[in-house]
């Protein structure tokens, strides 16, 4: 029985890997593409969707690989990874240089709310990956993205804010914006900053019939921000569970 239970594990799996401002995460799916495993640091090695620190980002990846590698009992060996919409091609080659230095052969590169779209399955609306660094914008229709944006603005705006208002150190800031107990007394200070993304999120979904808007990334954890989002824009705006694992369960669907 034992060999049967590591002779199943052993199966084909798919892995995404999404190397984000704040957050970089890795997951796997089984053969069903159903979670299986994965593992998230907060790191800053990326920021608005480029590569700024090569080496830590490497490293910091293979640290992922290997803790899940130890938990599954098998090696990982290809990986899909993500970036945000409208960096230039050469920003996407230096991301999957470094998911293929990390041990992965990497042939798929998706844009982050496209990736996301993978998991939501939205036909006809908006996906918008707010993440920490840069918001990204998919507008689909009958199934197809039709339009992708992406404009600086995220939640390390967040922290530079509360760091700011509350003469704190950006690591401090950080702890503090995560810790869902202090989001009521946060809210007011980091509302311009939501203001500003359902901005960015109303001047690109303009002159398209968009009905719904899917809000996905870490930075949607921070209550309230739906609200607001659906104030500036006047459309209905949704979270889904887990947002900030959308994405990269998403960009692990395209491994294959």
């Amino acid at each position: 029985m034992a060999g049967d239970a590591a002779s199943n594990l052993a199966q084909p799996v798919h892995v995404g890997v999404d190397l984000g401002t704040a957050y970089t995460v890795l997951v796997v799916l089984d053969q069903e593409k159903q979670p299986l495993a994965g593992a998230y640091r907060f790191a800053q090695v990326v920021r608005d969707g480029l590569v700024v620190d090569f080496h830590g980002a490497v490293d910091l990846l293979c640290e992922l690989k290997q803790t899940v590698e130890a938990r599954l009992g098998f090696g990982l060996t290809t990986a899909a990874t993500t970036y945000p919409p409208g960096v230039p091609p050469g920003e996407v080659r230096a991301t999957m240089h470094v998911v293929e230095a990390a041990g992965f052969i990497c042939k798929y590169a998706v844009d982050e709310p496209t990736a996301a779209n993978a998991v939501l399955q939205v036909t006809d609306g908006a996906v918008v990956d707010v993440g920490g660094g840069t918001t990204g914008i998919a507008i689909l229709k009958d199934g197809e993205v039709i339009y992708t944006a992406d404009e600086p603005t995220g939640g390390t705006h967040f922290s530079l804010v509360i760091a700011g208002a509350l003469n704190l150190e950006f690591d401090q800031a950080e702890i503090l914006k995560k810790d869902e107990t202090q989001h009521q007394r946060l809210f007011s200070l980091v509302r311009p900053v939501m203001e500003k993304v359902g901005t960015i999120v109303a001047r690109h979904i303009a002159g398209h019939a968009v009905e719904t808007i899917y809000l996905v990334g870490g930075t949607v954890c921070f209550a309230g921000i739906d609200h607001v989002v659906a104030e500036v824009t006047g459309i209905k705006t949704i979270i889904p569970g887990y947002p900030l694992f959308v994405t990269p369960l998403g960009v692990a669907m395209y491994d294959g």
